[in-house]
């Protein structure tokens, strides 16, 4: 099966919701004429990224009777779309989330695992933490999604490759930070290694869609790019500009990279399992000496 993707490298508004879902609906529409079948929106799309207080006016549930859902629930009858958005669940917990959009339908709910508070980050301060990593069934295969910090532990990807996940979504609002060679961004060389490291470790696609555009002084770089599973960059965005990236996947190229690396065939789930129930086992017998 092949699948045109896009990648929706946008530049949101802090706390401007409908200006962003017009920027949405703008997308939506240029995808529509690039015949896109799934279009990936980044991290706090529909928000922007610093809100710190602002959370709370802006959250929102991904159901038709909220009007700005609504509207991209009924595009996702003709593509695929994923958004980046503030979630507030029943019991007024804020999280950092994604929603996959499909049919009309929330096919999928991500929240985001690991709040970074390091550095220039502070987001453990406003959301509450994700607390599953699960792939889930689409209309082209079996998809898992991620939130920028929590691609930079490894056991989420690994759990979402054993649970049968072949193409990996993140979404990030990754700022840039240090300088590599060039236009590119120490930050910008990191995340690229590492999406090219888990493509080729776990034999899947990687698709990645980083926001750009300045924000309370910080500068998000962009450079959203689709991973094959040989670890090869199929597509990379620009650094700094908006742009909606479009690439073709053929995950018959699943078939050809596993026959050749059968890294999935000979994962030894088993053996992890019984060594992290050791190694807890052991943390807790040297907790209750103290």
């Amino acid at each position: 099966m092949k699948i045109t993707i896009g990648l929706a490298q946008i530049h949101p508004k802090l706390a401007d919701v409908p200006a962003n879902l017009d920027k949405h609906v703008h997308y939506i529409d240029r995808a529509k004429a690039a015949d896109v079948d799934l279009l990936v929106f980044p991290e706090l799309s529909l928000t922007g990224y610093n809100l710190q207080d602002l959370v709370y006016e802006v959250a929102a549930r991904p159901v038709m009777d909220d009007p700005n859902f609504r509207v991209l629930l009924m595009a996702s009858r003709e593509m695929d779309i994923v958004v980046g958005f503030v979630n507030e669940d029943d019991r007024h917990r804020f999280y950092i989330a994604s929603a996959y959009l499909s049919g009309g339908e929330v096919v999928h709910l991500h929240k985001k695992i690991y709040l970074p508070t390091y550095a220039l980050f502070d987001e453990g301060r406003y959301f509450a933490w994700g607390d599953s990593v699960q792939a889930f069934d689409t209309r082209f295969g079996r998809f898992g999604m991620l939130i920028c910090e929590d691609f930079w532990h490894v056991s989420p990807p690994y759990l979402l490759w054993l649970d049968g996940a072949d193409v990996l979504l993140l979404m990030s609002a990754s700022p840039g930070r240090g300088l590599d060679s060039g236009d590119r961004l120490a930050s910008a060389r990191w995340v690229e290694l590492v999406n090219r490291a888990y493509a080729s470790q776990f034999t899947d696609y990687v698709v990645h869609c980083n926001r750009v555009g300045y924000e309370d002084g910080l500068n998000f770089w962009g450079g959203s790019m689709i991973t094959n599973p040989d670890g090869e960059t199929v597509a990379h965005g620009p650094y700094f500009e908006e742009a909606l990236v479009v690439q073709q996947i053929d995950l018959n190229q699943l078939h050809r990279t596993r026959s050749r690396l059968p890294l999935l065939r000979d994962e030894r789930t088993g053996l992890m399992a019984r060594e992290l129930t050791r190694i807890l086992a052991g943390r807790n017998a040297s907790h209750r000496e103290f």
